[in-house]
């Protein structure tokens, strides 16, 4: 069993008026088998933890730790962690123009696995991935999210970790502007991923309804740059019932 262990983290960010604290001591573990939902309001950090431990350039951490299946991550580069099993569906997937879909995720699968894909088999594993997030099979010579809608994007991302399937994934809240069948489509996307047993999933949102498709083993309260709180899918169904408020004052407090 690989784990994904958060200790201690601390990050600042960089702004016009220089470094601001945003991270102030996060602990969390997330095992294989488990998906983990990190829900909060708006500014509490929850973006800033993913970016973090991805390795944006623009999020340094101070102090603490980060490490997948035994591996420190706080040192390596984007791709040494990608290399290492860790993957980040993004809440804003951007626009690569003139590079194709199937050719970047050749790129990245050739990256990942050390060998390229076979040339005579690749086009149908593509074209059999963006059937299952019910993609049109053309998406695959379209530029990367050029032109896509912002549901086709989020799903596009699911497109991404369904081919190169990490050890880890990070979901910067992928059912943000989606319509309810985007959600459900992209939810059975994580979903099949979970399922294979020995898979890691760190869910981020604001909303408990992409917990009405996906069922999460773990749901922490996400408030003021650290975890606040932590428990099961009642956590959730209270979060949708009573909102944060009572954690806010906590920490104001």
């Amino acid at each position: 069993m690989a784990e994904l262990v958060i200790t201690d983290l601390h990050v600042d960010v960089e702004t016009e008026s220089g470094p601001k604290p945003i991270l102030n001591g996060v602990d969390l573990t997330v095992n294989t088998g488990e998906v983990h939902a990190i829900m909060g309001p708006n500014g509490s950090g929850k973006s800033t933890l993913a970016y973090a431990v991805a390795g944006h350039p623009k999020y340094r951490i101070t102090s603490g730790s980060v490490t997948l299946d035994g591996v420190e991550l706080t040192g390596l580069s984007v791709d040494e962690r990608a290399r290492a099993g860790l993957f980040l569906a993004m809440q804003y997937p951007i626009e690569v123009p003139g590079v194709s879909t199937s050719n970047f995720l050749r790129t990245a699968k050739t990256a990942l696995d050390g060998v390229a894909p076979k040339v005579r088999t690749w086009p149908k594993e593509i074209a059999a991935a963006l059937e299952r997030l019910e993609m049109d099979p053309s998406f695959a010579s379209r530029s990367i999210n050029e032109g896509f809608s912002g549901g086709e994007k989020k799903r596009g991302e699911i497109v991404q970790l369904d081919v190169l399937n990490p050890k880890f994934a990070i979901l910067d809240e992928i059912d943000s502007g989606l319509d309810i069948d985007a959600i459900r489509i992209v939810a059975e996307g994580v979903n099949r991923y979970a399922a294979q047993g020995d898979r890691g999933v760190l869910l981020i949102t604001h909303y408990t309804r992409i917990l009405r498709y996906i069922q999460p083993t773990h749901v922490h309260v996400f408030v003021g740059g650290q975890i606040v709180a932590e428990g099961g899918k009642d956590l959730a169904e209270e979060l949708e019932v009573e909102g944060y408020d009572k954690y806010l004052k906590a920490v104001r407090v």
